[in-house]
């Protein structure tokens, strides 16, 4: 499912628009980048959690040439399931 897709069905299901569910996704995901970005985590109870991680810089290798290259330290978005999400999922 893409996110055009994902408008069509929000707006099936409640009858609004899809302009303005096309406008409430992107509100929506722009609220939990902005929190993100800020460090901070989002909990959707029933959903799951979005949280943001550290990777440690480490030295990698080209798989074309074999030659060794320093991989930069960076941040990283986590995911973590919520019970009722992974059941429903699981058929449960």
């Amino acid at each position: 499912m893409n996110k055009q897709e994902l408008v069509d069905a929000v707006a099936a299901k409640t009858g609004d628009s899809k302009v303005a569910t096309g406008e409430t996704i992107d509100a929506v995901i722009a609220a939990i980048t902005g929190e993100l970005t800020k460090g901070k985590t989002v909990q959707l109870i029933g959903f799951g959690s979005f949280s943001v991680g550290a990777r440690a810089a480490r030295v990698g290798r080209n798989p074309a040439t074999g030659a060794e290259i320093q991989i930069p330290a960076a941040k990283t978005v986590k995911f973590t399931a919520g019970k009722a999400f992974k059941d429903a999922v699981n058929g449960g």
